[in-house]
């Protein structure tokens, strides 16, 4: 048994990622800090449909548990925020509100998460302290699955996009184009590729029905809010041209035909409840980032965010950093290419000084396919973070399936990641065994696709 320590909070661990010794699981912190804890307080994050993400849960309240409480309260709303997505905050306790006020604005902590959700939401970002803190409402939405008709699918990814020909649910032609989106200042190199890719299969249909796009970043009413796919582009050109890139592309190309543009994480968490022929599916993407999506237990889209790569993981103080939100423990540093890379150098695998990231993944999955011991600690590492990871995202989305897709899950890899996960979940947690399924993507999902799966997402009518 392990005992790591945060902030008074104590907690034994039987699994602990050999080139990581000191990985905390939110999970087990959040346990061992509620086990004490007795005051009362409520908090809600709002959206600006209407949905509503509420918690009751208790702090400690006392001056000597004054530091464990502002953390577990800080990394919970970002939880909730990245999660549901959100731009108000209410709360019930005065003392939780001050502090969140001090986190949630220019030059606090969480600037970059106040910006980000006031740029999504286009609102001014809020903490409210209220005496009567709303309660959770969802408005789930049954969308995928239309395949009547000639239809298109878009899967933009940051390394290539992906564009199928669909007619009356039959995939008649699909191509995977390299671009590198994530590089350029000028949005009409986007919006070029998004056209040629439209255009390339429509010229394997006698017409175009409807078109619908899987896209990663943040998407809320067929916009682009935030989206890495556009990291480089200025603001004024992002509100110009960017916001609204997807409905340009596709009306001017093909005039007012139906369309459907969300997040690539719930594709792949729709093709994968259509593969599995059952709901309840949380879908997780290691690939550049981390992807997620989820199919609720009626088959329907929540509308979420699902953003997971910003949902904190981690509890150490040594936890690693993420680049873009500065913030240290959070999903895209255990559970992508980066978790790989960094846990590589760890082990003492080298690197060539001109190689891209996807180039270094590459070499580390080569190492494993010819079982170099150092590549079996990473991929061991990264197994244990997931186990412990599931059963923190269990209590989030209550889950039957996870289906675990991306680069990093692929090849021999990707086989030792899911066999270690499986054994710290049966080993740590087994209160969860029976309860939840892994699997990866067989043929089915492979054919279907997720460029097809795309198509689907407009209905005719």
């Amino acid at each position: 048994m392990n005992q790591l320590i945060r902030h008074g909070i104590s907690a034994n661990l039987r699994f602990v990622p050999e080139l990581d010794p000191t990985f905390f699981p939110i999970g087990r912190y959040n346990r061992a800090f509620l086990s004490t804890a007795a005051k009362r307080v409520a908090i809600a994050v709002e959206r600006t449909d209407g949905q509503i993400a509420a918690v009751h849960t208790r702090i400690h309240g006392t001056p000597d548990r004054t530091e464990a409480d502002c953390y577990y309260i800080d990394r919970l709303v970002k939880t909730l925020l990245w999660m549901k997505g959100g731009y108000k905050i209410y709360t019930d306790d005065a003392d939780t509100a001050s502090f969140l006020r001090s986190l949630y604005c220019k030059g606090g902590k969480r600037e970059f998460d106040w910006d980000f959700m006031s740029s999504v939401f286009e609102q001014p970002f809020e903490i409210v302290l209220t005496h009567t803190v709303p309660e959770s409402c969802d408005t789930p939405q049954a969308i995928g699955g239309h395949w009547d008709g000639c239809r298109i699918g878009l899967d933009a990814g940051g390394s290539d996009r992906k564009v199928s020909a669909v007619v009356d649910g039959k995939t008649v032609y699909s191509e995977e184009v390299v671009w590198f989106p994530k590089s350029h200042i000028d949005p009409d190199y986007h919006y070029n590729g998004i056209v040629a890719a439209l255009q390339s299969a429509a010229a394997h249909m006698p017409r175009v029905d409807a078109v619908g796009v899987s896209s990663a970043g943040v998407y809320i009413n067929n916009r682009t809010m935030r989206a890495s796919l556009f990291l480089q582009v200025p603001q004024e050109d992002f509100s110009a041209k960017v916001q609204d890139i997807y409905i340009r592309a596709i009306t001017d190309t093909f005039g007012e035909v139906p369309y459907r543009v969300i997040n690539d994480g719930d594709v792949s968490a729709l093709a994968g409840a259509m593969c599995l022929r059952d709901t309840s599916v949380l879908g997780i993407a290691m690939g550049t980032s981390e992807a997620a999506g989820y199919v609720d237990e009626a088959g329907h889209l929540t509308g979420w965010l699902n953003e997971l790569a910003f949902v904190p993981v981690d509890v150490s103080n040594s936890a690693m950093r993420d680049a873009w939100s500065q913030d240290i423990g959070c999903g895209v540093n255990y559970f992508s290419q980066e978790s790989v890379i960094e846990l590589a150098t760890r082990a003492g695998i080298p690197w060539e000084s001109d190689m891209s990231a996807a180039e270094k993944l590459k070499v580390v999955q080569k190492h494993m396919a010819e079982d170099d011991p150092r590549a079996v600690k990473v991929f061991q590492s990264i197994g244990i973070y997931l186990g412990h990871t599931l059963a923190y995202y269990y209590e989030l989305y209550v889950c039957r399936h996870v289906l675990l897709l991306g680069r990093v899950m692929s090849g021999k890899g990707g086989d030792l990641i899911l066999a270690t996960c499986q054994k710290v979940l049966q080993g740590e947690y087994p209160e969860l065994n029976g309860k939840i399924a892994l699997s990866l993507p067989d043929e089915t999902f492979r054919r279907i696709g997720q460029s097809a799966t795309a198509a689907s997402l407009p209905s005719l009518t």
